[in-house]
């Protein structure tokens, strides 16, 4: 789809210049704005407008900007003649330009931005959140090529899945207090790219070993570490090995400890900050294996392959609509939790759904007057509105729900026991950058930079989730457990324990990481 700029309409640049802006700016304060974003003109006496030469209602109305009659699809073209220079209308459902003469849609920018200037004059104001975890990624131009071993990631273990027998199932012993490593394992263990690619030998120990071995002198001078990746691949190996007695991961804990010096210790730790951590270790480990073959700045090291997708961030000028676009990389989605309606109801009795909190991710912002934008066009610090988008999709995503809130000011931490529905199956579409734009501005051409209609088009944007993990107890002393979904049956992996449960408990578990997989492309 082709965003460019229309070929200019001569009955808009007639009207620009006898009236230059006045009738913008005059329309201006009649701007409603709906909660979904979309915009339309409430100038109106009577609560239900109406075409003023045949009083119907019911149709697409048009608003004239000279003498702000009415007009219906069908009397508009007779309006613009028995009025001579009355050829431009507003349309008043959708708050856009339209040529009376042309019968068709035309574009101002000066228009657009009376439009969004209103809409951003009416959002609540608010602080800037912590969107994503951003932490060594790989860069957002390399990550949005997708290779074609990607797509084989998926289409291979896709088969596999379903054909997966319960036995294959293997516990993990807690090592003193290490539930935080062996939920993530259990679910990067089942994780069907990963999956794939260790078991599939893509990582071939002896091979790296070798690679090592030929540079040795070389590391122990350095102080080179172990490599994390070739540890991962022994955990895959004893997973799936066919031993049915749960199995206990001290090696890879130690080698995790070595690259993770600081939290070297038998103290419980947060899940999700171990999953981030692994990421990390897994894109150091390879990143001096594969960055020659990229060149200088690719990564296609397994975790980003899988993991990493690309957010874009808008951040508009409220004065002139000047907009900066920047793109980021990301491993994982942490989303905040539905606000409560009532501030003195009981957190546990709060419900939010997985929905509502990636509405909540990208809704527009108000940002406040510490975080104002410097615009470009205004050449100085404005008030400025933020909005999140998805520009590309991993091929498995993580979203991480903050259960744990921390109090700078009073020093203090507590646990979030709110209730979290998240459906099964998880269509994406709407929270992708092309999405949120189109959504809100309707057919406006947008002052963003780039074309997002193309991006993403050849991964699919439906989802089904394989593992959730879960929380249960206090902040300083819970217990993190994995539920695994094999074909159509669910599994509960308690460490070594693993037992089978229905779609119910799953449900009515309290996530606080969900991964979700891209479909099979048939």
């Amino acid at each position: 789809m082709n965003l460019g700029k229309p070929l200019p309409c001569s009955h808009l640049e007639e009207y620009r210049k006898h009236h230059g802006l006045q009738g913008y700016s005059s329309l201006q304060t009649h701007f409603r704005t709906a909660p979904s974003g979309r915009t339309a003109v409430g100038k109106f006496q009577s609560l239900i407008p109406r075409c003023s030469l045949c009083s119907l209602r019911r149709c697409r109305l048009y608003l004239c900007l000279i003498c702000s009659s009415t007009s219906c699809s069908d009397h508009a073209a007779a309006h613009s003649q028995a009025n001579p220079a009355h050829e431009i209308a507003v349309d008043v459902d959708r708050a856009e330009l339209f040529c009376c003469v042309c019968a068709d849609q035309v574009y101002d920018p000066d228009f657009d931005t009376a439009v969004m200037a209103k809409q951003f004059l009416e959002l609540p104001k608010g602080r800037e959140k912590d969107r994503c975890r951003k932490r060594r990624a790989a860069p957002a131009h390399d990550i949005e090529r997708a290779s074609s071993r990607e797509t084989i990631l998926v289409l291979d273990c896709g088969v596999k899945n379903r054909s997966c027998q319960p036995l294959r199932l293997r516990g993990l012993n807690n090592l003193g207090n290490t539930c935080f490593m062996n939920s993530v394992l259990q679910t990067l263990l089942h994780t069907p790219p990963l999956k794939n690619y260790f078991l599939g030998d893509w990582h071939n120990r002896e091979l790296c070993r070798k690679q090592r071995s030929r540079r040795r002198r070389r590391a122990v001078e350095a102080g080179e570490l172990s490599c994390l990746v070739c540890d991962v691949d022994s955990v895959f190996s004893e997973a799936f090995s066919g031993n049915p007695t749960p199995y206990s991961p001290a090696r890879f804990l130690f080698s995790w400890w070595q690259h993770s010096s600081n939290l070297a210790s038998y103290e419980q730790q947060d899940a999700h900050e171990f999953f981030i951590s692994m990421l990390d270790m897994i894109h150091e480990s390879e990143r001096s294996t594969l960055q020659n073959k990229g060149g200088f700045g690719d990564c296609h090291c397994i975790a980003h392959r899988v993991f990493s997708g690309v957010l874009r961030s808008d951040v508009t000028c409220t004065i002139c609509g000047f907009t900066s676009t920047t793109y980021d990389p990301c491993v994982d989605l942490s989303l905040d939790l539905e606000p409560s309606t009532d501030s003195k109801s009981n957190k546990s009795s709060r419900i939010s759904t997985l929905m509502g909190c990636l509405d909540l991710f990208t809704r527009p912002e108000r940002l406040g007057p510490d975080q104002k934008l410097y615009c470009q066009h205004c050449e100085m610090h404005q008030d400025s509105v933020k909005q999140m988008s998805i520009r590309r999709l991993p091929l498995v995503l993580c979203f991480h729900i903050k259960r744990f809130e921390h109090s700078l000011r009073r020093g203090t931490s507590k646990k979030i026991d709110q209730y979290l529905q998240f459906p099964f199956s998880l269509d994406m579409t709407p929270y992708l950058s092309y999405s949120i734009i189109r959504n809100r501005f309707g057919n406006r051409i947008f002052a963003f930079e780039g074309d997002e209609s193309d991006v993403s088009n050849d991964l699919s944007s439906e989802f089904e989730v394989f593992a959730v993990i879960t929380h249960t107890g206090r902040l300083e002393s819970g217990h993190y457990l994995t539920y695994l979904r094999l074909g159509e049956r669910w599994y509960k992996c308690d460490d070594a324990w693993i037992t089978q449960v229905s779609e119910g408990a799953v449900r009515a578990s309290q996530g606080y990481m969900m991964y979700y997989v891209q479909k099979q492309i048939k």
